[in-house]
Formats: C-alpha cells, structure tokens, sequence
C-alpha cells in the first residue's frame, strides 16, 4: 500500500502594495464591511485586516500630533424628589426598596453585595 504525502505549498502569492492599498481603503468607507470587501475579491478577510493593520502601522510611524481636547461633563443630578426604585421577588415574598437619587453610589455598592 502506497503512502500519500501531502502536498508542500510552495509558493506564497504576493499581492502589489496599490491592490492591498485599494482594498484597505475601500474597506475604510463608511458601512463598508471588511468580510464583505474580502469575499468580493476572492479574499479571506484575515488577510485584508492584516493589510489594514499594516497600513495603520505605517500611519503609526509617521510623526503623530496629538492635542488634548476638553468635553464639559454634565453636572450633578439635580434633585427634583425622583427615586431609585428597586423591587425583587422570591416567590411569594416581595421587597421594595427606594433611594435617594442623591445615593445613587451608595445603592449601587449595595446591589453589588446582595448579588454577590
């Protein structure tokens, strides 16, 4: 009985730089999905995420600015009498618990230690 080997690969296919540039930009355009974008052109999509994750290492290398932008943060919850309302029920049992909205960490740390 003969023994099959199997076959070594021996060349790896090489794609030119403006192909794998095209696809990763076209992979880039809004709603674009990258799986997609790979099947249309015989592709298997691990490979063009790897093209898009070069092309971004390449983005990388080049001198980068960076600048610090602030964002106003909401300020604290005004109080307008409104609670944190929380009910749990065990068969027939039932417990009603309301908080502060002003506690609203101080009820969170409790949920935490019921469920644990």
């Amino acid at each position: 009985m003969d023994t099959i080997e199997p076959k070594k690969r021996t060349r790896v296919r090489a794609y030119p730089p403006e192909f794998k540039a095209r696809l990763v930009a076209e992979s880039d355009q809004p709603g674009a999905s990258v799986a997609k974008v790979a099947m249309a052109h015989g592709l298997n999509a691990n490979m063009l995420h790897t093209w898009r994750r070069e092309a971004r290492g390449n983005a990388a290398g080049a001198e980068r600015k960076t600048e610090f932008v602030s964002l106003p943060l909401a300020g604290p919850v005004p109080s307008c009498g409104a609670a944190i309302r929380i009910e749990l029920r065990h068969g027939a049992t039932s417990i009603a618990v309301a908080w502060p909205m002003e506690a609203a960490d101080a009820c969170a740390a409790w949920m935490r230690e019921l469920l644990r």
